[in-house]
């Protein structure tokens, strides 16, 4: 059963900007114009619009361009304002937005894959177009002459890319809860290494250059920090969601985290403390506090004259034990467990009040959030939800 979210009493917290009232569909995907008061957004009605704040102090397109089928996911770079869209049916398409934002001119059309865009990710120091989709592959092409450079298959579907200019690599998580890492060469795709924690399939993925630290949020409500640079091969956990995590994002100057979830949470992470990892699960047949068996140790119960007892474990040291042995309740933020979860008596009893001290603050976006993006110059963020309304927050309250 997912832990509930208990509420804290907090001073700062996000100041709502604006509402867009979108469409009669779910937007996919949205970004923040940066030094612009303006929004970007696709969405499953087959249309890509730009928002533009008026004098009224409303946002209202100064572009509304339809398109053959549904738009599933984009990517936005502000310097040479290229936009580029994936859609349902595989292809993906460049545009190249005006320096008023008042129109859209079409640059490149990709035929790069044979069923609906997953992710779409432009890298402007390489003239790469990144893109994966359900079919099961990877694709890059040259942004300058449209050609196709290479493709690399996948075991599962990708549902999140990242990359990294100074090694060429990119960081792919997919929908059976694994996260790739790919060595991307003009031509050539080699395989780095691979990294499985999630039980559920990867929601989102968000690379930390300076720190050389991945952060990948899944549908089974977590998230798990990747130490790729330093403590490589490090995985923190960190639970603060009780639905799918939808969005990450990162504030280097502050060394905050900030994740989204359909849960309608906003969640924002210190990252400056020293985290731990979480222990690994131990094996036995029976209680490692008490000793009773556990229910599948038939031997002990019939020499011992006494039913099995069910297996938990312990989040703080990972022993195995019963429910008698571990019948308290714990956070543990340095571990990340933000809400309370199962401890054994002892660890409970050694945990100090400075070790419960929360590590992350909660607001409540009152929408289920399907998207976010967080524009960092103004510490902006804005999260699309299943009410199809999009909201601009000022973060600069809690982000800092």
């Amino acid at each position: 059963m997912a832990a509930e979210i208990q509420p804290r009493a907090q001073a700062r917290k996000p100041v709502l900007l604006s509402k867009i009232e979108t469409s009669q569909e779910l937007v996919t995907t949205a970004v923040i114009i940066p030094k612009e008061d303006g929004v970007i957004s696709v969405s499953d009605d087959r249309t890509i619009r730009v928002w533009l704040k008026r004098d009224s102090g409303q946002y209202w397109p100064s572009v509304y361009h339809s398109m053959p089928v549904s738009c599933s996911c984009m990517s936005f770079n502000p310097e040479t304002r290229r936009l580029s869209v994936g859609m349902d049916n595989g292809v993906v398409l460049d545009f190249i937005v005006s320096e008023d934002y008042n129109k859209i001119t079409p640059a490149h059309t990709y035929q790069a894959h044979g069923s609906r865009v997953t992710a779409v990710l432009f890298v402007l120091e390489m003239e790469w177009l990144l893109t994966a989709a359900q079919d099961r592959s990877i694709c890059w092409h040259c942004t300058e002459s449209g050609q196709l450079l290479g493709t690399h298959r996948t075991a599962a579907w990708v549902t999140g890319l990242q990359f990294d200019v100074e090694t060429r690599h990119v960081f792919v998580g997919d929908q059976s809860g694994q996260v790739t890492i790919l060595k991307l060469d003009q031509n050539t795709c080699s395989l780095v290494t691979t990294f499985k924690g999630h039980t559920g399939s990867v929601t989102a993925l968000c690379w930390d250059a300076m720190q050389r630290v991945l952060f990948s949020g899944s549908s089974d409500h977590s998230i798990i920090m990747w130490d790729i640079g330093g403590r490589k091969g490090t995985a923190i956990e960190m639970q603060g969601h009780n639905d799918r995590v939808q969005g990450l994002c990162y504030a280097p100057h502050t060394r905050q985290l900030i994740s989204c979830g359909s849960d309608g949470g906003i969640v924002i992470w210190d990252m400056e403390v020293e985290r731990q990892e979480t222990p690994e699960w131990l094996d036995s047949d029976s209680c490692q506090k008490c000793e009773q068996p556990f229910f599948w140790n038939f031997k002990q119960m019939w020499d011992s004259k006494k039913i099995g007892l069910r297996q938990h474990h312990c989040r703080r040291c990972g022993q195995a034990v019963c429910g008698k042995c571990s019948s308290r309740r714990s956070t543990i933020p340095l571990m990340g467990f933000e809400f309370p979860v199962r401890v054994c008596d002892s660890c409970c009893d050694s945990i100090t009040e400075q070790e419960r001290a929360p590590t992350a603050t909660f607001h409540d976006s009152k929408h289920g959030i399907v998207h976010m993006h967080y524009e960092p110059t103004r510490s902006w963020l804005l999260t699309s939800g299943t009410d199809r309304v999009v909201k601009l927050w000022d973060m600069n309250p809690v982000i800092s």
